[in-house]
């Protein structure tokens, strides 16, 4: 009996000290849970291509020290409450730039929470540090049947108007912007064909020095984004689309207090102004708020829509703007008439010219129809002020 009982107490001893080592390797490795993939995580340098399986960021700070591409087939998911820092990148140097992108058929999840969410940020916190996020789709353009996204040089475009790139659910993406030359300058979020499959959702642009969302064509969804810039340092437009996109925004809170430019710039193809899909998407309950009197910009448009876009807006606060609308362009500007661009309940406060319209040959021409006033607009849910749904997991506001 004695040696049984021993027997046994040696065998749970042993059992034990396996299931220890096991957890303790589990814990302090973030790459054991590799989800197929052949992509080596590691804390302290975050870079490479996940070319298959799903690759986990499960808790804590994961240093960006390159470019992050997710391929074909494979899957990032970002727990709540993970940090992804951008090491300090050479101004210029585009083979050093630091960037997340997510290629056609890869797929993002992001799984942050209004208490804890996921934050890309940079180590030196300041505009244009690195080159944010950018997401790859296949649905349709007007740019030919696929291109090369500009700042990654991926493909995106094609006919699936409800492809999914994956969720990003509250999510904070600060300081970003990088700048490789006047022509290939990172936004926040770029959307390159993405499609209406994709969750996009409580997501923050902090301090860029680019754009804060950009949609170059795809048929995206997107609810509750903030754009907030208050840095000296010059950004660009809070909100901007190109190339067809014709998808849905809800609720957009966008505030600047520097120099910046536009509120929202929108075009349809500076190309050929007619191309399709053409640039038409329904946005609702909208604040945009800029600088002021104290914007000399030449650019501090509120709304400005261009090269044959169309639009739908509805239920929009627009405060401390020079210009509310600005509309270019023979076909945009008779898309007012047609009642394809047109803004209904709109606020302005404190906007010294509510709309301003030229023809292509640049004439003056009458835009006023484009919108229709509603002084009890509440835009993106509490006037020009922080929206209640932005409460917690926004910064800056």
């Amino acid at each position: 009996m004695k040696k049984t009982i021993s027997k046994l107490l040696g065998t749970a001893l042993l059992l034990a000290l396996i299931f220890t080592t096991a957890c303790s390797s589990d814990d302090d490795n973030p790459s054991d849970d590799d989800g197929g993939t052949t992509f080596v995580l590691d804390r302290e340098n975050l870079n490479g291509e996940i070319n298959e399986g799903e690759v986990i960021l499960e808790s804590g700070t994961y240093k960006l020290t390159g470019k992050l591409i997710v391929n074909a087939g494979a899957k990032l998911t970002i727990k709540s409450g993970v940090k992804i820092e951008a090491t300090p990148a050479t101004s210029g140097d585009f083979a050093a730039v630091r960037y997340i992108a997510v290629a056609q058929n890869g797929k993002i999840d992001v799984q942050g929470t209004a208490s804890n969410p996921v934050v890309m940020t940079s180590a030196t916190h300041a505009p244009g540090a690195w080159g944010g996020l950018v997401l790859c789709g296949n649905a349709p353009i007007n740019k030919g049947t696929t291109a090369s996204a500009e700042v990654s040089d991926l493909t995106y475009g094609g006919g699936d108007a409800n492809d999914s790139s994956g969720s990003l659910k509250y999510l904070r993406i600060e300081y970003s912007g990088f700048a490789y030359n006047s022509e290939k300058e990172f936004n926040g979020l770029s959307l390159f064909g993405v499609g209406s499959g994709t969750t996009i959702e409580y997501v923050q642009v902090h301090e860029g020095s680019d754009d804060g969302f950009e949609f170059f064509g795809g048929t995206a969804h997107a609810k509750y984004l903030v754009v907030s810039n208050f840095s000296e340092q010059v950004g660009d437009d809070l909100f901007d689309w190109t190339e067809g996109w014709s998808g849905t925004g809800e609720n957009w809170y966008g505030i600047r207090t520097n120099a910046g430019n536009r509120g929202i710039e929108a075009d349809n193809n500076s190309n050929n102004h007619l191309a399709t899909p053409i640039s038409n998407p329904t946005i609702k309950n909208l604040t945009l708020v800029g600088l002021g009197a104290a914007d000399t910009s030449s650019e501090a448009q509120a709304i400005k829509l261009r090269v044959g876009t169309q639009a739908q807006f509805d239920n929009v606060v627009l405060s401390n703007w020079k210009t509310g609308f600005d509309i270019q362009h023979d076909e945009s500007v008779g898309y007012v008439a047609a009642g394809s661009l047109a803004a209904t309940n709109v606020k302005f406060d404190n906007v010294n010219t509510l709309s301003v319209g030229k023809d292509t040959a640049g004439e003056a021409v009458d835009v006023s129809g484009v919108y229709s006033i509603n002084e009890n607009a509440t835009g993106a849910g509490n006037g020009s002020a922080k929206p209640a749904w932005a409460n917690g997991w926004t910064i800056g506001l």
